[in-house]
């Protein structure tokens, strides 16, 4: 009897145990976050390089906190402050120290506005006194303290405030400010998306000036969307919108002074027509600044260090390029004012050091590379630290290297993504790893020698519950496209059987720079994609010609023909994998989201004789209709480059369609605005072609909200089966047996 029951206990252990493991990933679990990842917010290494803080979320009491830890043991050391003790605050989304960390600014009720800007109410809380004050009773943007911490500087309705934290009195700078016509230190929509910052305001280092871009779209082209909501009438959201070869903001420069209240325009020594500020910054000289100066095809960049007791500028710095130069956030002031910069004059993004008159004194680092972040210099040891791909595109790792190029350490040890935050004084640094088979981890390094000192957070539970799961390895490869060797992997249904054939499912983004085949853990898609392997698809994502991390020639082959290689490579992926035996040629599909969403149409429309379906969403359809600053970096100016506009727009060759489409757009996207849909549903419509297309109402590029992601994901996984999956072979098999059977 108990051996019956021993072995009972025994089938049903094994037998649950290959169950568990045989468990779905359904839609339902992705998009109500089961597969979260555990991670570290708002890391802030303190100024004492021994302790670090994070802001801590308390699900209990739905309150948050700013901890603070201490690196050689890791053991918090202390709460900084818990919105539990402050009744004026229910929790806080945000933090920012003084300079001399007396002080922080904590955000609350902050309202998103576009990609990265926000109102919301800010307070000051005094870290020796404990003491909670409110900048301002209005919604106020980007609050900031002056070096001395005394003050901070803000924008508000479209002009700048200084508040003295000391006396409580708060200075009005300018007074111009008007909505969609004059912005004082915020940036404008498309500084705000394609430069990627909002506060155009920086103080110097003796707290005493405050230099500022004024923005005037009196000039700029207007553009409104329609805001339904649940009122009997729909509203406006009306904002300035430059698309290409239309008007930008005429910028200017601006430093005012403190003591005396006096605002004086300042300008580079140079004439410009037409150009962009895309970045200022102080020296360590308090009365130099250093600004960018770009031209408006952005092949011309120019570093100024202007000079505000007598308003001179020196133009230090000329960076040019056939096709553009990208704009980073690398540029480093050492205590001597050279500085550190990065470029890829030599074919590929590397680290340079210049003295402060812009003469060159060393190439840091070289080779058939790219350096992907500059975390920063360390005085002491004379090192810089920065990541590279020189481990392989498809991953990242953490290097050190002196000031001269010699003595470089990989310090990072594993093969993935490796992201650093050093210590204030360069001690240690957290790295965050991650590949496609470990979910996200932070240990405790050494800065040194790169040895792991301890585990901070990893994501252990996830691994085990993950295991639970019929999931699929993802395989990364390359395939041979075009004379090119295309970084590609691949997801195989976890039964794969290479006697069998499977339906395709491609894939892919393809913007000019960015990367869609790397070593790192699951996005929210991945998991989709594990869910659509289980249901018995082959999915595959190939980075084609234009991406990055594979040099400047690899990435700028598509300069004023964006959309014609990109495709090229994606058509002839698709014909290449189709000859493998285990995939059905006649069953492959393809889709992408904005500048994807664009190639995939694209794909559909001229590979008509490979592609069985795509579906886009969000895309570009044109790009007359997009900003200027994206646009003409890629493809200079509609006027001056009309083919390289229309002949690779999906508005010229609808009458291609052969295949299914689904198109998809949020009807409040203020990036790529439903315009783009609307004209291409309207081609298509004129051009005879059957398709399928869901807007949702009020949302953005993200398409997000509510039910809204599910249903998304729900609609196009149930669009793939009906036109890839196993029934629709079948109807196909069907039609072809009536036909065969009518000809007989």
């Amino acid at each position: 009897m108990r051996y019956l029951k021993f072995s009972f206990c025994v089938y049903f252990f094994i037998t649950s145990f290959l169950s568990a493991q045989n468990q779905n990933i359904t839609l339902e679990e992705i998009w109500s976050g089961a597969f979260r990842t555990e991670r570290m917010d708002v890391l802030h290494s303190m100024a004492n390089g021994q302790q670090y803080s994070v802001l801590d979320y308390d699900r209990a009491t739905r309150s948050t906190s700013i901890d603070i830890y201490d690196y050689k043991t890791l053991k918090k050391v202390k709460t900084l402050v818990s919105s539990k003790a402050l009744s004026a605050i229910q929790y806080f989304t945000n933090y920012t120290f003084s300079k001399d960390e007396k002080k922080v600014i904590l955000a609350t009720n902050e309202e998103s506005i576009y990609r990265h800007s926000a109102v919301g109410n800010y307070f000051v809380y005094n870290v020796e006194d404990g003491t909670l004050d409110l900048i301002s009773e209005e919604l106020i943007q980007e609050p900031t303290f002056s070096p001395n911490g005394e003050k901070v500087a803000y924008g508000f309705n479209n002009n700048l405030f200084i508040k003295d934290l000391v006396s409580g009195e708060t200075t009005q700078l300018t007074f111009d400010g008007k909505k969609n016509s004059i912005i004082n230190g915020i940036t404008d929509w498309v500084y705000e998306e394609e430069f990627a910052f909002v506060r155009a305001f920086e103080w110097n280092t003796d707290s005493n000036k405050i230099a500022f871009i004024r923005f005037d779209e009196t000039n700029v082209p207007q553009f409104s969307m329609d805001v339904y909501g649940t009122a009997l009438y729909q509203t406006q959201q009306v904002f300035k919108y430059p698309k290409a070869g239309e008007a930008n903001s005429k910028v200017s420069l601006h430093i005012y002074n403190v003591e005396s209240k006096k605002t004086n325009n300042v300008s580079a020594g140079k004439a410009y027509s037409d150009f962009y500020i895309p970045r200022i910054k102080w020296t360590n000289n308090a009365d130099v600044l250093s600004a960018h100066y770009l031209n408006r095809h952005q092949n011309e960049l120019d570093l100024w260090f202007i000079n505000a007791k007598d308003n001179t500028s020196n133009l230090v710095l000329e960076e040019k390029d056939k096709a553009y130069v990208d704009v980073t956030d690398n540029l480093t002031f050492l205590k001597d004012n050279s500085f550190i910069w990065t470029s890829e004059k030599d074919g590929f993004n590397h680290i340079y050091h210049y003295d402060k008159k812009g003469q060159l004194i060393d190439q840091i680092t070289k080779g058939n590379w790219e350096v992907t972040n500059y975390y920063g210099y360390d005085e002491k040891t004379k090192r810089i630290f920065y990541q590279s791909v020189e481990n392989g595109s498809i991953n990242r790792d953490v290097y050190s290297i002196k000031l001269n190029g010699r003595d470089k350490k990989r310090l990072t040890k594993s093969d993935g993504t490796n992201s650093a935050s050093f210590s204030a004084d360069f001690s240690y640094f957290i790295n965050s790893f991650s590949s496609a088979t470990n979910p996200s981890e932070y240990t405790l390094n050494s800065a040194a020698s790169g040895n792991l000192i301890k585990s901070i957070k990893d994501n252990d539970r996830l691994s085990q519950k993950l295991g639970n799961y019929k999931t699929s390895k993802k395989e990364f490869s390359t395939i041979n496209v075009n004379g090119n060797d295309l970084n590609m992997w691949m997801i195989k249904p976890a039964n794969f059987d290479e006697s069998k054939q499977y339906p395709l499912f491609m894939t892919q983004y393809s913007g000019p720079g960015s990367q869609s085949v790397a070593n790192s853990w699951n996005s929210y898609n991945d998991y989709w994609y594990q869910h659509l392997a289980q249901e018995g698809y082959i999915v595959v994502c190939v980075d084609g010609r234009g991406t990055g991390y594979k040099g400047a020639a690899f990435k700028k082959v598509t300069q004023n023909q964006l959309g014609k290689y990109e495709v090229e490579d994606q058509i002839a992926a698709a014909k290449k994998l189709g000859e493998r035996p285990y995939i059905d040629a006649s069953r492959i599909g393809i889709w992408g989201w904005s500048y994807g969403g664009y190639m995939s149409s694209n794909a559909l429309f001229k590979g008509n004789d490979v592609f069985k379906m795509a579906i886009a969403v969000a895309p570009v359809t044109s790009w007359r209709f997009y900003d200027t600053v994206y646009t003409e970096r890629y493809m200079t100016t509609p006027q001056e480059n009309p083919s390289g506009y229309d002949d690779n727009s999906p508005l010229s060759h609808v009458d291609k369609l052969k295949g299914d489409f689904l198109l998809v757009h949020g009807s409040a996207d203020d990036n790529v605005h439903l315009q783009n849909t609307m004209r291409l549903v309207e081609a298509l419509i004129q051009a005879d072609k059957q398709f399928e297309w869901m807007v949702y109402p009020d949302k953005n590029h993200g398409i997000y909200g509510g039910n809204t992601r599910l249903h998304l994901y729900k609609k196009m996984t149930n669009f793939i089966h009906d036109k890839l999956g196993d029934r629709r072979q079948k109807e196909d098999e069907d039609v072809k047996e009536v036909k065969n059977k009518i000809k007989g």
